[in-house]
């Protein structure tokens, strides 16, 4: 179903997307930090929050990205067209209910979340929520218009647009904060109009995207007459049924990694700027398996929906060895040069030298069982057996990566690595289930469409 060509074009501008959204996220850091401690702790504490509502928003979408995907398997454009518009309308609906409740409540949320904190950080943490509120909508959209276009095969566009929020947003973060002297609203604004303007435009190729009469998947979902709103419970429930196990497992992990970050700040600050600047590296270290593992939803999807499980295992075993050798490609690099790596995030000798020790056994172990804890169970989702890998991500993540960070804690004397060997080790059992399940083939057998 799917040449080396085709592969190639889906799985390539997702990398880029990938090192974009990593490597902005790290600009917006250090502009953020010319404003001062408060200000970077006010816009950390609400991205926190922000990071667990997107991924509800990731959750939904991928829902409707696999529908959509089954359906251009079954060459049923029609309905991939029907179902993109009732993503489209659920996502919607979805964020300006979250709009609103987080406007009527936002100064109880934040207390209730992170407690008691100094005036001048609850004040930049309730000025950027506000800003972030008003531009929910647009990030959803972005999010359901994003993966729409990757179900057909074209990840080109929501690469390009990317591009386009980047810049855009950079710029804006640049002028509203050093030529207006704007404070935690100039890089909440941005932010803002960058979405939106992404939005809108990926909702524009959208509706003008004929269905196509050739089989050709970048230019066959139509949601042409969107404006006329029509709900479709039927196609919302199948939506659902991958949305609501991939929101559930999405959002118990940002809270599993919100109690082991509680746990390395017992540590002390060393710790605390290790684990930082650790986690940012290792997001480099990952990020071509990660792209890999989202392509999965359109290739498993597109065959399971033609009615070819045995097509869908053969991509699969197939992207696995690509995510394997793109990992070795990018970690032997960063593991010879590590030590040269750490320097340049200015830390302590105590700091570097935990960073190492992080970095050193993710790179190690993540060449080794990486793919098959994260990208495969993507395959898995996109057959719709999502509820095995949310039960075993779930279980999993509270008995091993949790509970077992705080024993090696207490026995051991191993400090803020002990979180690190933990999520390995989480990894490891991760990867022998969805191994085991992929190979059983019981996962060819959920219907979906």
């Amino acid at each position: 179903m799917f040449s080396k060509k085709d592969l190639w074009l889906l799985i390539w501008p997702l990398i880029i997307e990938r090192f974009l959204a990593i490597t902005v996220g790290i600009v917006d850091i250090i502009m953020v930090g010319t404003l001062g401690e408060a200000a970077v702790s006010g816009v950390s504490l609400v991205d926190q929050i922000f990071i667990m509502i997107e991924q509800i928003f990731a959750a939904l979408a991928t829902g409707g990205a696999v529908v959509c995907s089954q359906y251009i398997g079954k060459k049923d454009l029609t309905m991939a067209g029907k179902t993109a518009k009732q993503l489209i309308y659920s996502i919607v609906f979805l964020s300006i209910a979250i709009m609103i409740i987080g406007f009527i409540g936002r100064q109880r949320l934040l207390s209730l979340i992170f407690g008691v904190v100094e005036n001048d950080v609850m004040e930049n943490a309730l000025t950027y929520f506000f800003y972030m509120l008003i531009g929910l909508p647009s990030v959803a959209l972005y999010n359901g218009c994003a993966a729409l276009f990757r179900a057909q095969g074209n990840s080109k566009v929501s690469m390009l647009t990317a591009v386009l929020v980047n810049i855009i947003n950079v710029t804006g973060n640049a002028i509203m904060l050093f030529v207006m002297k704007r404070g935690v609203e100039g890089v909440a604004i941005p932010t803002f109009i960058a979405r939106s303007f992404a939005a809108i435009l990926l909702l524009y190729l959208l509706s003008k995207n004929p269905t196509s009469k050739k089989e050709n998947i970048k230019n066959i979902i139509n949601i042409q007459g969107i404006t006329k709103v029509n709900i479709d419970f039927v196609l919302i429930k199948r939506i659902l049924q991958v949305g609501i196990p991939a929101g559930i497992e999405n959002s118990i992990f940002q809270i599993g990694k919100i109690l082991v970050l509680s746990l390395i700040a017992t540590f002390g600050t060393a710790s605390i700027a290790a684990n930082a600047a650790a986690n940012t590296i290792a997001s480099f270290g990952v990020m071509s398996a990660s792209a890999i593992g989202v392509s999965m939803l359109t290739i498993v999807g597109q065959c399971i929906g033609a009615g070819r499980p045995d097509d869908a295992q053969h991509y699969t075993n197939k992207l696995l060895k690509v995510a394997y050798a793109s990992l070795w490609i990018i970690n032997i690099p960063i593991l010879i040069f590590l030590k040269p790596i750490i320097r340049l995030y200015n830390l302590s000798l105590e700091a570097s030298f935990i960073a190492w020790q992080m970095l050193m056994s993710h790179g190690l172990v993540c060449l080794i069982v990486w793919p098959l804890s994260f990208s495969l169970p993507n395959a898995l989702r996109a057959a719709n057996d999502g509820k095995f890998t949310m039960v075993t991500s779930i279980v999993s993540m509270w008995t091993v990566r949790i509970g077992l960070s705080y024993v090696l804690a207490r026995l051991t004397n191993l400090g803020a690595l002990s979180v690190w060997v933990a999520m390995m080790v989480d990894w490891v059992v991760r990867s022998i289930f969805f191994g085991i399940r992929f190979k059983s083939g019981k996962w060819k057998t959920k219907h979906l469409i």
